[in-house]
């Protein structure tokens, strides 16, 4: 996770020395790539749940069927990605909230990229094929193979240095190609060529199964709509964000870019929680799992407040790492006041949300997360910047995280007084039924 956000920036930093313009243009093209890409991430959570319980049933052969069914996936998604970049470049762009001194630089991103997405979505539905095996230092190794070469590939692309061609946006394009081709081929090596893999893949294996489909999609759509919805309301919030013309754009696209690094405290934490509420919970264990909920998000939310502070103190300093634009930093810094100032909340709506997680309860963080989007992101987005203007797009990408974090928070309080009432009538009745 550190090596991929480290990547974005990294690649933001190279392509921002061709000036906001190119900045804004990856910013647009960024929800159109998430809309493939989250299917593919859903795939991977439901192939990675479905092969650990074929391995679980001791059921190989099985487990080789499922695994075979990546191949199909990441071709279609693949092939479909490539046709609507290469035929609706324009359409794609526009649709995305391109604003006309972008067009040319987005076109160029979008039609190479294009043709390593088949090899990207199969290297992500693969690395979690491999996490189902109970296999996770391959993996990691893999992605960080890929990362760091698509971030040493990038300058040399991108400014032609020494024997490579000078080739701007697109050669930040192309790095990435062949960084996804190289960590594809890793996969399907260590997958098919080397012994070490629990896998054993055969011809017959490779057949598309429903069956096998639907099982993977069980599980994998929750995390596919939820990501969509996200990706597809990133492109309302372009939209509107293109309205104040390609430098607000650039700052987004910076603003995602920190972000995606300071976030990784949650992610860490989340994944750290979320087997010890499945297990609190398996076991009945629930003053140690309510003691690791409360400890994880005063935690979290004071790491994350720190990092507020440091943020908000160094805005300027951050903000000339990409561009010395005095236009582009007179917009960022405040930006950045506003939109970092919510990352408290962020860590404390992250650990209530995987607490129902844990406690198997899937459907209630789904709607938990629509309506921080759609309830809460959504109108802002469409009501703010018409009073405020650009102060409100900022405001609209803010606002949501208090007020998730509280309603986030008041239903897993419900949910542990239910629990308490629950589990102090079961103390009891249970003594009154054994003496019966």
């Amino acid at each position: 996770m550190t090596t991929l956000a480290l990547y974005g920036l990294v690649d933001t930093l190279w392509v921002a020395r061709l000036g906001h313009e190119a900045i804004a243009a990856l910013t647009i093209i960024m929800p159109y790539h998430w809309i493939f890409g989250s299917i593919a991430i859903g795939t991977g959570i439901g192939i990675n749940a479905l092969v650990s319980r074929r391995f679980g049933e001791k059921n190989i052969e099985a487990a080789n069927h499922a695994a075979g069914q990546i191949y199909f996936i990441a071709a279609l998604l693949g092939v479909v990605y490539l046709l609507v970049a290469l035929l609706l470049t324009e359409s794609v762009l526009i649709l995305c909230g391109a604003t006309p001194d972008i067009m040319d630089y987005g076109t160029q991103y979008l039609m190479t990229v294009a043709f390593g997405t088949p090899f990207l979505f199969f290297f992500i539905i693969a690395d979690n094929l491999l996490r189902g095996s109970g296999e996770a230092i391959k993996p990691m190794i893999f992605m960080v193979a890929s990362t760091v070469m698509n971030i040493i590939l990038d300058p040399f692309f991108i400014f032609g240095i020494g024997p490579f061609p000078e080739m701007g946006v697109q050669g930040a394009a192309l790095a990435t190609v062949i960084s996804n081709i190289a960590g594809a081929g890793l996969c399907f090596y260590y997958i098919n060529v080397t012994r070490d893999s629990a896998y054993q893949i055969k011809i017959h294996n490779l057949t598309p199964s429903i069956s096998i489909l639907r099982d993977i999609y069980r599980v994998g759509l929750p995390a596919v709509i939820m990501n969509i919805s996200e990706s597809l309301l990133y492109i309302v919030f372009n939209n509107v964000l293109s309205q104040f013309g390609s430098i607000a754009l650039a700052v987004a696209g910076i603003i995602m870019r920190i972000f995606e690094l300071t976030f990784l405290p949650a992610i860490g934490a989340s994944m750290g929680l979320l087997p010890i509420v499945g297990f609190c919970f398996g076991a009945g264990l629930w003053t140690r799992l309510w003691r690791a909920v409360r400890l994880s998000a005063i935690s979290l939310v004071s790491i994350m407040g720190v990092v507020t502070v440091l943020i908000v103190i160094f805005a300027r300093h951050i903000v000339g790492i990409f561009s010395q634009d005095p236009e582009l930093t007179a917009i960022a810094v405040p930006a950045i006041w506003i939109t970092m100032s919510v990352l408290a909340f962020v860590g404390g709506r992250i650990i209530f949300n995987t607490t129902f997680q844990g406690l198997s309860k899937g459907k209630t963080a789904l709607f938990l997360s629509l309506i921080q989007w759609v309830g809460f992101f959504l109108p802002l987005v469409f009501v703010l910047p018409k009073i405020l203007g650009l102060t409100g797009v900022w405001l609209s990408m803010a606002l949501p995280e208090p007020l998730a974090f509280l309603v986030s928070g008041l239903w897993l309080f419900r949910e542990y007084r239910l629990r308490q009432r629950k589990n102090t009538l079961s103390e009891v009745l249970v003594p009154e039924v054994v003496n019966q």
